[in-house]
């Protein structure tokens, strides 16, 4: 009798060891599993913070300064609607530096080859307007390495231009860019088949002959545009501008010879023309960067339009 209650003794201790170290293990398996949670929540709720921000959804602040200084903005690259040197960015960019009440000066930094010769013309357009209505800030335009033909379609609106001596300046002039595949069709017994409405419809086909008629056709446009060029040029520089033979022919030249040439002012860097000319040191740029958002629309946009056009040849470019 009595090694029986012994051993039932022994069996409700080892029972309620037992027990306890299940419940002790389930209750460490569920605090494990809320802290996993926890985490993952953490990470999700992070991951989503990033997506809005970089998405845009999440407003990423204006421009706030203290003190006077000298605003930035900067064209870099090929100047068309769906790059970040599109009209719409640098318009933004130069728009917000003026309006800044603590800006005493801008400077549009540019490195830039040219482009569209309809978003240079938008941008030239634009600093005109803001020079009238902000008559008491200057706008000065700093060359890095290249301003040429867009680039310096926008640069002629500054009230001065600055450059490296070893910059490259000027191509005013205008091209359309364009292949032909005739020969080659040819060759490979291709046959082009279009249908269209409109004599002129197939104008600078690469996949049909270039005819006289459309050569000319195409001369004369770009021809009208690099007149508009040259008068953009002729109005900016005034009597600065001093006119040979080649300054309208599409060549360039260095930083050093365009001061010659009256195409540029004078020798100077972001940081030279804010501390000695403009006379505020700090410098703030007034840039817009596109979000994820933004750079994916004009990508899509820019893909949309060039499926449309199917042209075959670009469209003019100041370069």
């Amino acid at each position: 009798m009595a090694e029986n209650a012994q051993d039932r003794s022994d069996s409700n201790w080892e029972r309620g060891v037992l027990e306890k170290v299940a419940l002790a293990a389930i209750a460490e398996q569920r605090a494990a599993r809320r802290w996993g949670m926890a985490f993952k929540l953490l990470v999700l709720v992070y991951l989503f913070a990033v997506l809005m921000v970089g998405l845009g959804w999440v407003h990423q602040g204006e421009h706030t300064t203290s003190g006077k200084h000298t605003a930035l903005v900067e064209l870099r690259g090929v100047i068309s609607s769906d790059s970040a040197a599109s009209a719409d960015n640098i318009t933004a960019g130069l728009q917000a530096a003026f309006k800044d009440s603590n800006t005493q000066g801008v400077i549009l930094r540019i490195d830039s080859p040219g482009g569209s010769p309809v978003q240079a013309g938008y941008i030239n357009d634009e600093i005109k307007r803001l020079r009238t209505l902000y008559p008491n800030i200057p706008l000065y335009v700093v060359v890095e390495d290249i301003c040429a033909s867009g680039g310096y379609y926008v640069a002629a609106a500054a009230d001065k231009i600055f450059v490296d001596k070893a910059s490259i300046v000027g191509s005013i002039g205008v091209v359309i860019d364009g292949f032909g595949f005739t020969g080659l069709m040819d060759k490979l017994g291709i046959e082009r088949r279009a249908i269209t409405a409109g004599e002129n419809k197939r104008f600078l086909d690469p996949f049909g002959p270039l005819t006289p008629q459309s050569r000319e056709f195409a001369e004369k446009m770009i021809g009208e545009i690099h007149q508009q060029f040259i008068t953009v040029v002729r109005n900016g520089r005034g009597k600065r501008l001093k006119e040979t033979p080649d300054i309208f022919s599409g060549l360039i030249w260095t930083g050093e010879k365009s001061i010659e040439l009256g195409l540029a002012d004078a020798l100077g860097s972001v940081d030279s023309v804010a501390r000695d000319v403009i006379k505020a040191e700090d410098v703030v740029d007034f840039t817009p960067r596109q979000n994820l958002a933004e750079r994916v629309a004009r990508k899509f946009g820019a893909a949309m339009a060039e499926a449309l056009v199917k042209a075959g040849a670009g469209g003019a470019q100041l370069r």
